[in-house]
């Protein structure tokens, strides 16, 4: 099972009941966080998740709002016990804009590993169990989507290995995805394994409207977590401009895209009340929810 949390469902800059949208995702004990603006570790301490087991921090984009945090989180991560290296991924731009704001968080007990992105070009990346699969969007400066991906291992079947003769004491070995030479055979874990298991996929979208490598790139996600900046459709304009998403925007994305549940989030510091457009986007994707700070789900492999 997956464990997914919004850390904060704001846009543009922090209020007192909203943090800044990003996301953290935990998994076999690692965790994987996306963006982080100014707050974001006070949310994550509110959580209570830890932060030594964060294994990757990924960044849409390089608006302070979603960046601004991570020199105070870097050395929250430090201070935990962290040591071993840590991955950060984002669009072009990435080096300049770490090498900048590290510099009031120097001498950190950990490597960081940078993974700059073209955003013109769908790339998939594995960190630890997770797949991070990302795409260029339609926003004011490079900015990417994420989908992150856990992939369920296969099912040891002993008759598959029996039927070819496979020593018993190579299947546990075989299992865990090793290729084994023995009497100078080789065996290879596809031949003990059964068919292919449907995994978990979670989409996350910010800063960018909508567009049509965006529906297959969320297709049947379990949770598509994307920006809502305005709820009422008076509002195109200024999110055509802007390069934001309405509710509605959102909910079409979702319905095209056949995702199984869709989370709103980034907010527009003036939008006081987004219930009030909860409604109108129900009638476009029904298993529409709006994103708090800290709303949380357990995901289950089917």
């Amino acid at each position: 099972m997956i464990n997914v949390s919004l850390l904060g469902c704001g846009g543009m800059m922090p209020l007192p009941n909203r943090y800044l949208t990003s996301m953290i995702i935990s998994y076999n004990g690692k965790m994987i966080l996306v963006d982080c603006g100014e707050g974001t570790q006070v949310s994550l301490k509110i959580l209570k998740w830890g932060f030594k087991a964060i294994e990757s921090i990924c960044f849409t984009h390089y608006h302070a709002d979603h960046i601004a945090g991570i020199p105070g989180l870097l050395l929250t991560i430090g201070n935990s016990g962290r040591t071993e290296p840590l991955t950060i991924i984002g669009p072009k731009g990435l080096l300049e804009v770490i090498k900048g704001l590290t510099i009031i968080s120097p001498n950190l007990p950990f490597e960081l590993r940078l993974l700059e992105i073209p955003s013109e070009e769908e790339i998939v990346e594995r960190v630890g169990d997770f797949y991070v699969h990302t795409i260029g969007v339609d926003h004011t400066i490079p900015c990417i989507a994420y989908t992150i991906e856990i992939k369920r291992k296969r099912k040891f079947d002993p008759d598959r290995a029996k039927n070819q003769n496979i020593p018993m004491f190579l299947w546990n070995r075989l299992h865990k995805g090793e290729k084994v030479i023995f009497e100078g055979k080789i065996f290879t874990p596809d031949m003990v394994l059964g068919e292919e298991r449907k995994g978990l996929k979670i989409s996350y979208c910010t800063d960018t409207r909508p567009t049509e490598r965006l529906v297959d790139f969320i297709n049947e996600a379990d949770l598509f977590i994307c920006e809502g900046m305005y709820g009422e459709y008076e509002s195109i304009d200024k999110a055509m401009a802007n390069k934001h998403m309405l509710f509605s925007e959102a909910a079409l994305l979702a319905k095209k895209g056949n995702v199984k549940e869709l989370w709103l989030t980034h907010y527009s510091p003036a939008l006081k009340n987004p219930m009030l457009f909860l409604e109108g986007t129900r009638n476009i994707f029904k298993n529409t929810l709006l994103g708090e700070d800290r709303m949380s789900k357990v995901l289950c492999f089917e």
